[in-house]
C-alpha cells in the first residue's frame, strides 16, 4: 500500500515538473514579430563599452544589401576575442524598434587596409557648442529646390541625418518616426507657437534624388508636409558640417556607416540642443522646440 501511494506521487511529481518546463519554454520568435538573419561580415570598430560592433557585411539574404553598419549588442560576452580586420558569422536579429546581433563566431583574421574608404567625415576638436551659430549651408529639397538653414531664421528648426537606404528600425527608421511623433505632439499641444520646423538631411545624394526623397517622406508624413520637409546634403557640405557636430560618415562603395545627430536650431540659427545617438524620445524634441521656438532674441540657450 505504502508503494503505491509513493508510485502515485512520483508520477505526480513529474507531471508537475513537465507542467513548469512547457510554461517556461522560450517564446516562438515568429509569433511576436522579431525576424533573424544569418550573415557574414569583416569587423571594423568595437565600442569601448563593447555595445556597439561596426561591421563591414555581404547582402544579407532576404533584408539588406551588403553595407557598413553599426550593430547593437546586447551580450558584451559575445564578442570574446573578437577584434577588428577579424571576419565573423552572425545572426543579425530585427524587431519592430530595435534590432541586435548575436552568435558572433570568430572566421578568420583578414590582413588588409581597413580604412580605405572612399569618404570619411569625421574630426576632433571643432565641434560646435549651445549657443553657437551654426554656419549656412546650402541643400537639395525633395521638390528639387535649393535651400539654406538661413531661410528658416524666425522658426526653430529641428534637424536630424538619415539615408532611405537604411534598414535597422533603431537608426534612420527610428529618427524619422520620433520627428513624426514629436511634430504630432506639437501640432496638438494648446496655445503652441507656429514659428517651427522639421528637417531631415539625407548623406546619401547619390542615391536620394528628389523624387527618392519624396516618396520616402510619405511614408511618415503621411501625406501631410506641414512644417517637416526632407533634403540631402552634398558631399562638399558634408565634408564641413559633419565635424562641427560630431556627425561621422564612412562611406565604403554603396554601404554607409554613420553616428546619429540631431539638432535644434532657435530662431536666430543658433543650437540650441544636440541630441547623441538614438536613446532620446519625441516628447524631449518637442519640448526643446517648443522652449527654443518661444525664445526672444536676446535669451540664453538652454
Amino acid at each position: 500500500m505504502i508503494v503505491k501511494h509513493w508510485n502515485f506521487f512520483l508520477i505526480l511529481l513529474l507531471m508537475v515538473i513537465a507542467g513548469c518546463e512547457h510554461k517556461a519554454a522560450p517564446p516562438d520568435v515568429s509569433q511576436s514579430g522579431v525576424k533573424s538573419y544569418n550573415a557574414r561580415g569583416v569587423v571594423r570598430q568595437i565600442a569601448d563599452d563593447r555595445h556597439q560592433v561596426t561591421i563591414q557585411h555581404e547582402a544579407i539574404d532576404g533584408y539588406m544589401p551588403a553595407m557598413t553598419m553599426e550593430f547593437a549588442v546586447k551580450d558584451t560576452n559575445q564578442l570574446n576575442g573578437i577584434s577588428p580586420a577579424d571576419e565573423v558569422t552572425f545572426k543579425l536579429v530585427v524587431g519592430e524598434n530595435d534590432s541586435w546581433i548575436e552568435n558572433v563566431r570568430f572566421v578568420a583574421h583578414r590582413i588588409e587596409n581597413v580604412t580605405n574608404n572612399e569618404f570619411t567625415f569625421h574630426a576632433d576638436g571643432t565641434e560646435l557648442k549651445l549657443g553657437d551659430a551654426l554656419p549656412d549651408y546650402e541643400l537639395m529639397t525633395e521638390d528639387g529646390k535649393r535651400i539654406r538653414f538661413s531661410d528658416f531664421r524666425g522658426r526653430a528648426l529641428a534637424f536630424t541625418f538619415f539615408f532611405t537606404r537604411c534598414p535597422l528600425p533603431d537608426y534612420c527608421p527610428r529618427m524619422n518616426k520620433n520627428f513624426e511623433q514629436a511634430r504630432e505632439l506639437i501640432i496638438s499641444a494648446s496655445n503652441a507657437p507656429t514659428n517651427w520646423q522639421f528637417l531631415s538631411i539625407s548623406f546619401d545624394p547619390d542615391f536620394d534624388k528628389p523624387e527618392v526623397l519624396s516618396s520616402y517622406a510619405d511614408l511618415y508624413r503621411g501625406g501631410n508636409p506641414d512644417r517637416w520637409l526632407f533634403a540631402a546634403a552634398s558631399i562638399n557640405t558634408l565634408a564641413d558640417l559633419a565635424p562641427r557636430l560630431d556627425l561621422m560618415v564612412m562611406r565604403q562603395g554603396t554601404s554607409i556607416s554613420h553616428n546619429m545627430r540631431t539638432v535644434v536650431l532657435d530662431p536666430q540659427g543658433r543650437i540650441y540642443r544636440q541630441f547623441d545617438g538614438n536613446e532620446w524620445t519625441p516628447q524631449q524634441l518637442s519640448n526643446a522646440m517648443l522652449e527654443a521656438a518661444r525664445m526672444q532674441t536676446q535669451a540664453t540657450p538652454h
